[in-house]
């Protein structure tokens, strides 16, 4: 069997965002100049209090394709880059995860709006997650210092271990699956998330449909066809787009979820199971 193939020429990009971050090519333009590379990175919106990366705050400039000036100033955006692809015309894709790291480092790309976060071979995983959760950060990527760099695949290579916080959440309805056509007896697709605010108002918090076994999908879908309401409960409209197909329930139940950050909504949730020892009316919006 012949080895596997590793592509030598850097993914072609999917989207050209160049004019939604104006500050981003104003610091890496001197660079540019002097310089051809491709480069593996990630823009962020960091929270001015912490210095963490902030999802909600990155979204105000997400799609906008000629921000303005003032909107650039109160929400600035930085570029980490993690990886270099290709260098002066020439791929080096196939090189170990430490000469190309060392090569990013000699471009010295660190300055305003730009940062190269450093890597570590020496420290337990267990202890640089401690510190990513101490400083609000989703998480730490394992890298193989060997590997190669391997465009549109996924490896054992590289693993990501996400930190996820829990919350407790309100049953305000669910949504059924695509697959079963909407009828009477439709399946459980996803579940319609609530929790109170500081007023006592029920608002709308998302959406989750992973973390079900079959079994339990069925079971919980019988409890909500008794609690079912033509009411919507929320106190706030949820967005019409995200519920039109909304099947109401009375919010008498509540369960936990798994969730990456809270902006307005739960980021990817994942269901952990009816809580029927807390009441409904305990249950605030995450933090």
């Amino acid at each position: 069997m012949p080895p596997p193939r590793h592509d030598t020429a850097p993914p072609e990009p999917q989207e050209n965002v160049t004019a939604c971050y104006p500050e981003l090519t104003e610091a890496l333009a001197p660079r540019a100049h002097r310089t051809h590379m491709t480069l593996d990175g990630e823009i962020v919106a960091p929270d001015p209090a912490t210095g963490a990366p902030s999802f909600a705050r990155l979204q105000q400039r997400m799609h906008l394709t000629r921000p303005t000036r003032e909107l650039v100033q109160t929400v600035p955006v930085q570029l980490f880059v993690f990886d270099l692809l290709e260098l002066e015309d020439a791929s080096i894709m196939a090189l170990p995860y430490v000469e190309r790291r060392a090569r990013l480092d000699e471009l010295d790309l660190t300055g305003a709006g730009v940062r190269v976060p450093p890597y570590w071979t020496d420290i337990p995983v267990d202890t640089m997650l401690d510190t990513a959760a101490s400083h609000r950060l989703e998480g730490v990527v394992s890298k193989r210092v060997d590997s190669v760099y391997r465009p549109g695949t996924r490896s054992r290579l590289w693993l990501k271990t996400a930190i996820r916080q829990t919350t407790e959440v309100i049953i305000a309805g669910w949504m059924p699956s695509s697959s079963s056509g909407g009828g009477e007896r439709s399946a459980l697709g996803s579940l319609i998330l609530g929790a109170y605010d500081e007023s006592g108002r029920l608002v709308y918090i998302g959406q989750v449909g992973t973390g079900f076994t079959m079994e339990a999908r069925r079971a919980l879908l019988e409890r909500l066809r008794a609690l079912a309401t033509p009411d919507n409960p929320f106190d706030f409209p949820a967005p019409s787009w995200r519920v039109a197909a909304a099947r109401w329930v009375r919010p008498q139940l509540v369960g936990t979820v798994e969730y990456r950050e809270y902006a307005g909504a739960l980021r990817h949730p994942i269901w952990r199971g009816l809580r029927a020892e807390i009441d409904p009316t305990e249950v605030r919006l995450p933090t």
